[in-house]
């Protein structure tokens, strides 16, 4: 039970958002929104606004934005349609679902950081008769410059540490202390098992404002790292065995839950970024389909009419489908084995 509900707000997290930020663009652009709902399904429960009807959907996973003259193959003449309203306000409504998926990644690794800690340039420990005490550094002190590197974070730190510990090179090591800077030659040693150290551990924090920064940044990382991740898998070609549809997800979630809470928030952030860029990609019927279209529109003018791009979507759609289809399957026989 505990899994069906984490996948449940997992599901809710990644697409409602993604449609609540198409929605909140198209009104600040002055498109028409015929219908927001939250949930999928049968409506039970409706509430007609002054243009838009609000509705909640029998089952509680994700939602969607009906945006006037959208995917439709006759022209409206209604000012306030999506298909006529300038490009910059179409690319801004199309975008603004994959940017809320990233501010929620944002949000989500921000209470990750916050909950599980994150370290710092700042020194927690100097071994007793270590290099680092020897040199001069105490606990307390924070490194500002390892070499010529300036270190904001800790991770700046062990990078610029990484070169001089592997050949056990003397190194200068700046740092604060009371106010004051100041600046110490350090030698590394080997320890026991025959590696370069110098005898220091860093302070660990759960500062909520620099959680913020560290969860933003944490957010640029991920993004990065998944978008290799998509290149790496369609130069490979081995796209089905590299991804999963909602039944690995199911599995994923379970898989967390042995972990603790702060496991399933990591989760929510990897999965709701590659929401996003899955979604920006060139590909008909996703949002990235559609800039493209919207773009190559502005340029020809009526050379590809509403009718066309709406057809061309809906085969997108359909081979989207089967794709989902196929996955899904994948996924399962993935279990079984």
């Amino acid at each position: 039970m505990l899994t069906v509900v984490l996948v449940i707000v997992l599901f809710v997290l990644l697409i409602f958002p993604h449609e609540l930020g198409h929605f909140l663009v198209a009104k600040a652009c002055g498109v028409q929104v015929n219908e927001f709902a939250f949930g999928m399904g049968p409506a039970i429960f409706k509430h007609q606004g002054k243009e838009t009807l609000y509705s909640i959907r029998l089952v509680p996973i994700g939602g969607f934005t009906e945006l006037e003259g959208e995917d439709t193959e006759e022209a409206d003449d209604n000012p306030r349609a999506f298909n006529n309203k300038k490009w910059w306000q179409k690319i801004l409504v199309l975008i603004a679902g994959a940017g809320m998926n990233i501010l929620i990644a944002a949000v989500v690794l921000t209470i990750f950081v916050g909950i599980s800690g994150f370290v710092t340039n700042t020194l927690e420990l100097v071994t007793p008769g270590g290099p680092a005490e020897a040199a001069g550094i105490m606990a307390g002190d924070t490194i500002v410059a390892v070499g010529d590197t300036e270190t904001a974070e800790w991770a700046d730190v062990t990078d610029a540490l990484a070169a001089y510990l592997e050949k056990g090179e003397t190194v200068s090591v700046t740092v604060e202390r009371g106010g004051e800077t100041l600046s110490f030659d350090l030698t590394p040693v080997k320890n026991d098992e025959g590696r370069y150290v110098v005898g220091i551990q860093a302070k660990v924090t759960h500062d909520l404002i620099r959680s913020v920064g560290y969860g933003v940044r944490a957010t640029g990382r991920v993004f990065v790292l998944i978008l290799q991740g998509f290149v790496q898998i369609f130069k490979e070609g081995n796209v089905l065995e590299n991804v999963s549809g909602p039944v690995g997800m199911v599995q994923l979630v379970d898989e967390t839950r042995d972990y603790g809470f702060s496991y399933f928030l990591y989760l929510v952030a990897l999965v709701s970024v590659n929401l996003a860029i899955f979604n920006l990609l060139p590909f008909p019927a996703l949002d990235g389909g559609r800039i493209i279209f919207v773009i190559i529109r502005q340029i020809t003018g009526k050379a590809i009419s509403d009718t066309v791009e709406a057809r061309v979507h809906a085969v997108g759609m359909a081979l989207l489908l089967v794709l989902a289809a196929v996955v899904a399957c994948n996924d399962v026989l993935r279990l079984l084995r």
